[in-house]
């Protein structure tokens, strides 16, 4: 009796994920139906009026609240809509993303994408060694692997699969055949990474994910796990490490930034100090969140606290 519970709960909870899918999909293909801005700014809107009625929305409240208290509820509130709307836009973005990258360095016109450091693009690869590039999940972070592949940049990217494995399967099949090489992160993606910067090539990672055990840092002053995957890679590899994100513009338009090499911090002895390497990520992604506080994901439970709601 209780093997045939089991398997109705299964069965039920696979059903419920199917589902979700098949309405999500389906609304991305309803959007297909319109020309991108409208379809973006449509998406925009509906966030911004469902988004707020969702569980997770207290959470963001929480986040933001804990990373300015300095702020008014209503200051809160308005970021708070605004990143339900943001995340509308990435929803919508990614049944035009083929469209939406147009840049081209000969155009005298800027198109809807705009691009800073296109000589560290080119040097990463026309020079190639080991590096990394992490980023963080503000504005169209997905436009970045698009923009190394278009420069002709080889860079292996690791991304964390959806829960739903309908949605899982979908998604990873529509980034593979427009940002290169990709790793599902799990417990052997971090050799995948250390095999392609043994090859002297480059690597993408998010660096602004929950993480349960690592090094101990802050972020917004609150204290956080950071991932110790990329200190301990550029302490295996002397790899170079590059800052990028993407900027939402107004009028549905974007600026990729991909920074200078950042110096890693080193102890006394020379060696790479793990800790201080998360802290730098740490606050180079704070740096970039003040800036465009609405272009963040603050419904990601970075701090570890959903489970005290």
């Amino acid at each position: 009796m209780k093997m045939f519970l089991t398997r109705i709960v299964l069965k039920l909870r696979n059903f419920q994920q199917w589902l979700v899918a098949t309405l999500a999909f389906g609304f991305l293909n309803f959007l297909k139906i319109f020309p991108a801005d409208p379809a973006i700014r449509f998406a925009d809107r509906l966030a911004r009026r469902v988004g707020p009625k969702l569980g997770r929305h207290k959470l963001m409240r929480v986040n933001l609240r804990n990373a300015y208290p300095e702020k008014t509820d209503e200051e809160l509130e308005e970021i708070a809509i605004a990143s339900w709307g943001h995340m509308g836009r990435l929803a919508a973005e990614y049944v035009f993303l083929d469209r939406l990258f147009d840049f081209d360095p000969k155009r005298a016109e800027p198109g809807r994408v705009e691009v800073s450091g296109i000589p560290i693009f080119m040097d990463l690869r026309d020079n190639p060694r080991p590096f990394i590039v992490f980023t963080a999940h503000t504005g169209n972070f997905e436009l970045l692997p698009v923009a190394g592949k278009a420069f002709g940049l080889e860079v292996t990217v690791m991304f964390r699969p959806p829960n739903n494995p309908y949605i899982a399967d979908k998604v990873f099949e529509f980034r593979a055949s427009r940002m290169g090489q990709l790793v599902p992160s799990h417990a052997g993606s971090s050799f995948a990474l250390a095999r392609r910067l043994d090859e002297g090539g480059g690597i993408g990672v998010l660096v602004d994910q929950k993480f349960r055990k690592g090094i101990k840092t802050t972020f917004f002053g609150n204290p956080v796990q950071t991932n110790p995957l990329v200190a301990k890679l550029v302490r295996q590899f002397d790899a170079e490490v590059y800052p990028a994100r993407c900027i939402r513009l107004p009028n549905n338009r974007y600026r990729l930034e991909i920074e200078p090499k950042i110096e890693v911090p080193r102890d006394a002895a020379g060696k790479l100090d793990l800790q201080a390497m998360g802290q730098l990520l740490n606050d180079k992604v704070e740096a970039w969140v003040r800036e465009y506080p609405e272009q963040w994901l603050w419904y990601h439970d970075r701090w570890h606290i959903k489970r005290y709601l």
